[in-house]
């Protein structure tokens, strides 16, 4: 740490009117058990508190906060043979990246122990976790309810409240992200003071208050709001790529464009740029007879938009790609889905970053009762298009949406899903698939009807209809 940003930290520690559950304060040396018990409690408190860090500072007196400096050394301390250092290390369970910083202030010898949250478990010093409760350190066990709340803090803790970068003024704040972008989307009024601008993103989640007048940028706030993706080292590879290819292979690329903006500044620009790029279909429906894109833009809409919204963020190296051939787009995000590929149409949306999605709903970019995906195949069906194709993969998942192809031209894989997906649909909307409704999706003649029944048989013989309480009306063989 830097002897600057040294000096604000003490200041702005010392002016808090007490002590609290995550900052300590002695004066001298005392025993390195202790110091393993208040290391072991205060990594909780932060947790339990939702505090960056848990601080134990030598040198201040803990009643005045009056800057006295120390003459404890914990680089001269020693446990038989182990630095004290590493010893406490050794003895804290599961392995913390504390931090040790002696410096001198006001001229005067202040050490200070920075450390972070308990994150996977609670933290414990010789196999007993402790915790704070006002000054006191006792045993967490005797606190059941602060344990149950440490681990319902830990099942939640989501890469989007981590920290893209920290300890910022409100202009460098309002320098890295997008504030009038910010204020636009979620249909607010510019406040009249620069530090309401900052205030309001923080009830957003988007930036966090550490002391006064210093804040610290989360993920969140940064894939959304970025003004350049590259300036935030947890997101910089996140940004979404398009390429463009000649035919129908990865041969030839046309084109390649990579975003570097957060994805709610870009999102509506990202959608206009692809939709540019798609093909033409002059004839797609008796009911559209006229030259349209090839793909609905609802369609298209939903798609990216889930690609964002679901990835693995977690997954370094690599964002939402969207891939535009001759006859298909392929949309690829990282992470597998949390609900099998079979039940996207009906299951009820989960996202592993419902903070991304609850804002990003907010603001009008996918739905919000998760109707999404039935608008987006029913505008498919209106175009007389084949179902897109649901993968998982290990550590991606990948939707292909296909150009217009007859009947003749579709594979078995392509009726049957076309099938299922179309049985899906009638059953969400309380209604039942028939022969008819198949003919009327795929663009089958009536006096055709056998190759209707065809599909049907094949898609029942694969385990993914049946037929209903009712003969001759179809249901998923989930239902």
């Amino acid at each position: 740490m830097e002897q600057e940003d040294f000096e604000k930290l003490i200041k702005d520690l010392t002016a808090l009117p007490a002590e609290t559950e995550t900052v300590e304060f002695k004066e001298n040396h005392f025993t390195e058990g202790e110091i393993g018990k208040r290391m072991s409690a205060l990594s909780n408190s932060a947790n339990l508190h939702d505090q960056k860090y848990g601080y134990l500072v030598f040198g201040i007196q803990d009643s005045t906060h009056n800057i006295i400096g120390t003459h404890f050394s914990i680089d001269n301390e020693k446990i038989g043979n182990e630095a004290l250092e590493f010893w406490l290390s050794k003895n804290l369970t599961p392995k913390i990246d504390f931090r040790v910083c002696s410096k001198r202030f006001e001229g005067k010898q202040i050490v200070l122990i920075i450390v972070p949250p308990a994150i996977n478990q609670p933290t414990k010093f010789q196999d007993v976790a402790y915790i704070r409760v006002g000054s006191t350190t006792p045993k967490l066990l005797d606190y059941p309810e602060k344990e149950r709340k440490i681990w319902t803090n830990i099942n939640r803790k989501s890469f989007e409240k981590g920290i893209a970068k920290e300890n910022l003024t409100v202009s460098q704040v309002l320098e890295l992200l997008d504030y009038g972008k910010y204020f636009s989307l979620t249909k607010q009024e510019l406040p009249t003071e620069t530090q309401q601008f900052v205030e309001k993103m923080v009830q957003h989640g988007l930036v966090k208050k550490i002391f006064d007048n210093n804040y610290d940028v989360t993920n969140l706030g940064a894939i959304l709001f970025a003004k350049e993706l590259k300036n935030f080292p947890t997101v910089k590879r996140k940004s979404v790529r398009v390429i463009i290819y000649k035919g129908n292979n990865r041969a030839e690329r046309l084109k390649e464009q990579e975003g570097s903006f957060g994805y709610a500044i870009s999102f509506e620009n990202l959608l206009d740029y692809i939709n540019d790029k798609l093909p033409q279909n002059e004839e797609i429906s008796k009911s559209l007879r006229k030259e349209v894109k090839m793909y609905p833009e609802v369609a298209i809409r939903e798609f990216v938009a889930n690609a964002l919204i679901h990835q693995d963020l977690s997954i370094s190296g690599a964002g939402p790609m969207i891939e535009i051939f001759k006859d298909r787009i392929e949309i690829t995000n990282t992470g597998e889905p949390l609900i099998d590929t079979e039940r996207f149409i009906d299951h009820p949306p989960r996202s592993r970053n419902e903070d991304m999605a609850s804002f990003m709903r907010q603001i009008g970019v996918c739905e919000e009762s998760g109707t999404g995906i039935d608008r987006a195949l029913i505008n498919m069906a209106l175009y007389q298009l084949p179902a897109p194709n649901f993968e998982k993969f290990d550590n991606f998942t990948k939707i292909t949406l296909y150009a217009h192809k007859e009947l003749k031209d579709m594979t078995a894989d392509d009726k049957v899903r076309a099938c299922f997906q179309h049985c899906v649909l009638k059953y969400v909307e309380n209604s039942r698939m028939t022969n008819s409704t198949l003919r009327e999706r795929l663009g089958i003649g009536e006096k055709n009807y056998p190759a209707a029944s065809v599909i049907i048989r094949d898609t029942i013989l694969r385990r993914l209809i049946k037929e209903s309480e009712k003969p001759k009306e179809y249901v998923p063989i989930w239902a």
